[in-house]
């Protein structure tokens, strides 16, 4: 059993920051990849961010130059996501995702909301 543990969340002016991290605990000694996706009411899931233990990162096109993620250490079980100058479009839940294998199952955080606003 995977279980991910997310912080980071909380409320910021337009044009602030935050940083989000998730730790993976419990089964994980095979991690692919890890990342973020997000969700406001009524729209659908949306990529922010992912990373791979062999690759370079890739994010979702709303996001690409102001966010940034990266594994917290070399254990790489942990990632942390950078955000810069957030805009209230970034408001939403961020879930905190793990992908054991390729095209496998993936475990999901209970998410941790980000507001922004003024």
């Amino acid at each position: 059993q995977v279980q991910l543990a997310e912080s980071g969340g909380g409320l910021v002016q337009p044009g602030g920051s935050l940083t989000l991290s998730c730790v993976a605990s419990g089964s994980t000694t095979s991690i692919y990849a890890m990342g973020w996706y997000r969700r406001v009411p009524g729209k659908q899931r949306e990529l922010v961010a992912r990373i791979r233990r062999d690759a370079r990162p890739n994010y979702g096109n709303s996001v690409k130059g102001r966010f940034s993620i990266s594994w917290k250490d070399n254990t790489k079980n942990a990632v942390d996501l950078q955000m810069d100058n957030l805009n209230s479009d970034d408001t939403a839940v961020y879930y905190c995702h793990l992908e054991p294998v390729p095209a496998g199952v993936i475990h999901w955080g209970r998410g941790t909301q980000v507001t922004v606003s003024s």
